[in-house]
């Protein structure tokens, strides 16, 4: 893989200087420059590529003559091999990264694309039994870090981990149904805090081991005992205690009533992991989890995540025996009409770009879900932000829309003309950033960008110090959850008396048993912030998936991505078994 990054080194540096006939002229001194190593180990390089045939190297001796050096091959020729040999070896980001690296134009990136299409998808494999083996290659664009519920941070690790992983319930991919999952049956007792659980009785972790109340117990344990804020901590600190009342049989005492309990045990972030995770570490869990979902993890790296068919799984075997699922950081297109051959293997695209001509044998369905991105002010900080004008102004500014009348008076002046304001998000968003703040920049305010990790972003110093705040919504299944995560945090950065009401208004939430009354209590807290100009929802978009009609059993999981265990494609008949 080295000589053919090199050789994408040597045509990127050289692209200015070569003839029409792809040949450039130089000397051994300008390639051991560009390969950065010495005259002795250039001319290895350069004669490995012409045994290749990549190159014809026509070599000239004497002071000022300068070597002939023809390209026979095409950069992108050299890439499509680089990424086979890449994927032979599991290695496929560092192969990106250097074809990327040396890559000019968006002509390779297309041309590799235009390849990767005939790799994914779904290919069918004829065992000496005839029995078919069905894997789907699925390309995503976020890097899965961890399939640990613990530690989930992005949509991408959550949708793998919920294929290995099983709650105490589940959502019905449809109607968002609360159903039984690991445990068959609940009680609540009349206080609405004592809720106990009834499991499945043998059922399978992927390494073997029955699961029973222990491992529920140890689970909930940990993330009571986990570090710093997590997403829905606000239920998991209304746990007093979990016990095991029989290896089937579990209870939950809560501190006090909380409607949103069940829900909160349908999410991934409440998955049960067997209770011997740490005998192997917390690390080597993330990337070899253990589970009793349909399919359990193989292998994982920063660019691959396999996952096998769990025969025994509970709730009946997945159709597809494998899974492999690729991380790629390009957007991936529906190409047009006219590379129909190209694309008819790639079967399933989550959140596609329309490239042109969208072909009309692609379907594309909506989700339920969306993904919304919004800004907040931290009017907490003592500064600018807590005067309403500016906010109106600011909010004004991203709406471009007409600016209201300045108020004349102290409490304006006191600001005026304004410090920088500090934008904060994630650096997944900074894409957004920089629009808010080249809108803000055209109205003559002063902006600037801290674009810290998500771990970084989650500590409240980082929040607290800035002005104005990006993230986003995911509304799916478990919208109330998200809603209720979102207006805990957002109270911790607005003025006093705004924090009082959002509280109280969340702590009434807690105890409506009626999800449509919880829908309006939500309601009533975004439309207070959006006329305090304390939220502005900067754009909200559907969750959209393509594929293609030789996919069956296309239904979506509660946050709106494919659920893997349905998915399947007709076996592949034989030309004597379709004859008549």
């Amino acid at each position: 893989m080295k000589l053919h990054a090199q050789f994408l080194q040597l045509h990127s540096h050289t692209a200015d200087d070569k003839d029409e006939d792809h040949t450039v002229e130089t000397t051994l001194d300008e390639l051991a420059a560009i390969f950065d190593c010495t005259h002795r180990n250039a001319l290895m390089i350069v004669q490995k590529m012409e045994q290749h045939d990549w190159i014809q190297w026509t070599p000239r001796r004497g002071r000022g003559r300068r070597s002939s050096l023809r390209f026979l091959i095409q950069p992108e020729d050299i890439a499509v091999q680089s990424m086979m040999q890449a994927i032979d070896r599991h290695d496929i980001k560092r192969a990106l990264d250097e074809i990327r690296a040396h890559s000019r134009s968006s002509t390779m990136q297309e041309h590799l694309q235009g390849w990767l299409l005939n790799y994914f998808g779904h290919h069918a494999e004829v065992r000496s039994d005839q029995q078919q083996i069905d894997t789907l290659r699925l390309p995503i664009r976020q890097q899965l870090y961890t399939l640990d519920p613990l530690y989930l941070n992005w949509l991408a690790e959550s949708f793998v981990s919920s294929h290995v992983f099983d709650g105490l319930a589940r959502r019905a991919n449809e109607s968002g149904e609360i159903l039984p999952g690991l445990a068959h049956a609940w009680e609540v007792d009349a206080t609405r805090t004592q809720w106990t659980f009834f499991l499945r009785k043998e059922v399978l972790f992927h390494n073997g081991k029955i699961l029973t109340a222990d491992d529920v117990v140890y689970t909930f344990e940990r993330l009571r005992r986990a570090p710093g804020r997590r997403l829905y901590h606000f239920i998991v600190r209304q746990i007093r205690h979990v016990q095991a009342l029989s290896p089937t049989m579990v209870r939950f005492e809560l501190k006090e009533p909380n409607e949103l309990f069940l829900s909160f045990l349908c999410t991934s972030r409440a998955a049960i992991v067997p209770r011997e995770l740490n005998q192997a570490g917390e690390a080597a869990f993330g990337i070899r989890p253990v589970g009793t979902g349909a399919f359990k993890v193989t292998e994982m790296n920063e660019s691959l995540c396999t996952l096998e068919a769990f025969a025994p799984y509970f709730q009946g075997r997945a159709h597809l025996d494998r899974v492999e699922i690729v991380q790629l950081p390009w957007a991936t297109k529906l190409e047009s009409s006219d590379t129909e051959d190209n694309a008819s293997s790639f079967h399933i695209i989550h959140n596609p770009i329309s490239a042109g001509g969208t072909d009309a044998a692609w379907s594309q369905i909506h989700s339920a879900a969306s993904v919304c991105k919004f800004i907040t002010c931290n009017t907490y900080k003592d500064g600018p932000l807590r005067n309403p004008d500016v906010r109106a102004r600011i909010v004004a500014c991203l709406e471009q829309r007409n600016l209201p009348p300045e108020e004349v008076g102290a409490s304006d002046n006191l600001y005026e003309p304004l410090a920088a304001l500090q934008i904060a998000t994630i650096p997944e968003y900074r894409p957004d950033a920089d629009r808010v703040a080249a809108q803000l920049e055209a109205w003559g305010y002063t902006c600037n960008i801290v674009a810290a990790s998500m771990n970084e972003f989650k500590s409240s110093s980082i929040r607290m110090e800035s002005d104005l705040i990006i993230f986003s919504l995911f509304r799916d299944r478990d919208e109330q959850l998200r809603l209720f995560d979102l207006y805990l945090n957002v109270s911790g950065h607005v003025e006093p008396h705004s924090r009082v009401d959002i509280e109280r208004l969340l702590r009434e939430i807690t105890r409506e048993s009626d999800h449509t009354v919880r829908a309006r209590q939500f309601e009533e807290i975004e439309t207070r912030l959006i006329q305090e100009h304390q939220l502005h929802i900067l754009y909200e978009k559907p969750v959209q998936t393509a594929y293609l009609p030789s996919v069956r059993g296309v239904s979506f999981n509660s946050q709106g991505w494919v659920d893997l265990r349905h998915v399947w494609f007709p076996p592949a008949l034989s030309p004597s078994s379709t004859l008549s």
